[in-house]
């Protein structure tokens, strides 16, 4: 059986930590505790879906207030297990942002997604989900 849980002990972050991995590759596990924290700390929060005592998937989403979205949920972060995808563990996680946004009296949710063919699925679920694409998103290293 499987249920959506926040991540709040240490062994709740510990239990994320494949599904965070297999989105993000480059938080090794020397790093990936103190990444967390440090993102949580940040106002963010991070949700899973626990299947048979392991996280399955993972959605970590920030919340604020800013000029142009007004009260914001933001997605920073959604994965799920290779071997767990097609159970549809991402649209749960994204209906419970959805949701959360809707009780909390948030304005907008929004996320970003990378493009490329490995993204089509996800870019399906978005729009299936009546998200928009709204805006192409710039970046610079410094």
């Amino acid at each position: 059986m499987n249920r959506i849980r926040k991540a709040i002990t240490d062994a709740d972050i510990l239990k994320c930590r494949r599904v965070v991995q297999a989105l993000r590759p480059l938080l090794s596990d020397e790093v990936y505790e103190e990444a967390v924290r440090r993102t949580l700390a940040d106002n963010r929060q991070m949700i899973f879906i626990e299947e048979d005592g392991e996280a399955a998937a993972v959605v970590v989403f920030e919340t604020g207030y800013n000029l142009y979205r007004g009260k914001y949920v933001y997605v920073d972060d959604l994965s799920t297990l290779p071997e767990a995808r097609g159970k549809g563990y991402a649209g749960q996680l994204l209906d419970w942002v959805i949701d959360y946004a809707r009780r909390e009296k948030f304005d907008q949710v929004h996320l970003d997604s990378g493009v490329s063919e490995a993204r089509t699925d996800a870019h399906r679920l978005y729009l299936n989900k009546r998200m928009q694409v709204t805006s192409l998103h710039f970046a610079l290293k410094v």
